[in-house]
């Protein structure tokens, strides 16, 4: 049995299950996610408790077991929480400004570049920092990639786009010329 997939999954008072159809139907204050149940696997709810079963021994059943008990608390979480993401910019004249639902980066480049929202996902800009927040755990980081993904940090200064309390390994520059010391070959 797989140790995270037999975990029930606690649901708040803000958030509510239903199960039918094939599918795992989650509502709450921030939105509503609906995931297919894979082939093999159950869900049931009880109360408050959410629980993932497999009705097999198979193969396919015991692999996705743990990860679909995963994708059903991220999406819990995500429903009455929000999955949040926040990126920083650093460089001299690097800056970030909403128009509309897409965020315009002038980071460097000869021309501002700019980035749409996808569905479900809702970017702001404040400060010199990015957040990006949506229901879906991986959408909000996919977008936040892609938001790096446009000016990484550089190793020797540390300017572009990077993560809040991502460590950027630096580099040292070029040292001076050395002075004094045996000639070279003439």
């Amino acid at each position: 049995m797989s140790r995270i997939g037999k975990q029930p999954i606690v649901m708040t008072n803000d958030g509510s299950v239903t199960v039918g159809g094939g599918a795992v139907t989650i509502k709450g204050p921030k939105g509503e996610r609906t995931l297919p149940i894979p082939v093999g696997l159950s869900v049931s709810v009880a109360g408050t408790a959410v629980t993932v079963g497999r009705g097999d021994d198979e193969r396919q059943s015991r692999a996705i077991h743990g990860y679909f008990r995963s994708e059903l608390n991220n999406a819990i979480i995500g429903v009455t929480k929000l999955w949040t993401k926040t990126l920083e910019l650093s460089g001299v004249g690097y800056r970030a400004a909403m128009n509309g639902t897409s965020v315009v980066l002038t980071v460097g480049f000869s021309h501002p570049v700019t980035i749409a929202a996808p569905a479900g996902i809702t970017l702001s800009v404040a400060e010199g920092k990015i957040v990006v927040s949506g229901t879906d755990k991986h959408a909000v980081g996919q977008t936040a990639a892609t938001i790096r993904a446009v000016k990484k940090p550089e190793p020797y200064k540390g300017k572009g786009i990077k993560y809040v309390g991502e460590y950027i390994r630096r580099k040292a520059g070029k040292s001076a010329k050395a002075v004094g010391g045996a000639p070279g070959a003439k």
